[in-house]
């Protein structure tokens, strides 16, 4: 690094120590170089301290993407938004940005088998993850299982406490509950425990008029509703099925001459 050390680099060196935990470096440092006469130095620490923040910030990530259990290959890059009417790809784009996370808004994705509603919800969360986000993304039914069995052991508080370190939880295919007692319990425990401090991303191929299948009881349903809507942004996929428009191009390609 050539030149003087300016004050935007001197506010970015004390950020990056005090990121690291070391508040009286972040005060002292360049102070000290300066007075001992190694100001040049400066501009040396500086990126040594960046190159340490990516690495950090790489350990992060994967760590990250680890626990989040993501498919790895259902990121944005592999997502053809083209088939997806302009109003939904904007929502899309908005909910990249991460600032539903930051007003804690819930995400429901309603659409038939094959439509990208789950594709979708998972590249949201892995840019979350790029971000720094912690993202969980689980079937509904398996996480209810895994709720029932805490519950069964006397540690539902404990298994919900744990799952409260995840900024994002992705719930796929919620219609495939099975809709006994104890599961829409557990289920529903878990989205007053979330309202309005963790964010729930929830894909489902039943719309709200269908989710009485899902809960049995009307009032079970209705609070459960009202407490997902409050916040949240609704992501509406009306579009062919993904999988069904593939084999009919491949069917096609085959047939021509």
């Amino acid at each position: 690094m050539n030149g003087a050390f300016d004050e935007a680099e001197e506010l970015e060196l004390a950020r990056l120590l005090v990121g690291f935990r070391l508040p009286t470096a972040s005060q002292e440092m360049a102070r000290r170089l300066r007075e001992a006469g190694h100001e040049g130095a400066l501009g040396a620490v500086l990126e040594v301290l960046r190159a340490e923040a990516d690495g950090r910030n790489g350990r992060r990530v994967e760590r990250l993407q680890k626990a989040s259990k993501l498919p790895m290959g259902k990121t944005l890059g592999t997502l053809d938004t083209t088939r997806f009417p302009p109003e939904l790809q904007r929502k899309l784009r908005e909910l990249i940005s991460g600032r539903f996370l930051e007003n804690t808004f819930n995400v429901l994705a309603f659409g038939l088998p094959g439509t990208g509603k789950s594709h979708a919800c998972c590249a949201v969360g892995h840019a979350m993850i790029e971000a720094g986000h912690a993202v969980l993304f689980t079937p509904a039914y398996k996480l209810v299982q895994e709720l029932l069995v805490a519950k069964r052991d006397l540690a539902l508080p404990r298994a919900l406490r744990k799952l409260d370190a995840y900024e994002l939880i992705i719930l796929d295919d919620i219609g495939y509950i099975k809709q006994r007692p104890d599961e829409v319990e557990v289920l529903f425990t878990l989205m007053a425990e979330r309202y309005e401090r963790r964010s729930l991303m929830i894909t489902s191929n039943l719309v709200f008029s269908e989710w009485d299948q899902i809960f049995q009881n009307p009032m079970t349903t209705a609070a459960a509703i009202d407490r997902l809507v409050h916040h949240s942004v609704i992501l509406e996929f009306d579009v062919p099925s993904f999988r069904t428009a593939d084999k009919i191009s491949a069917a096609t390609a085959e047939a021509s001459p």
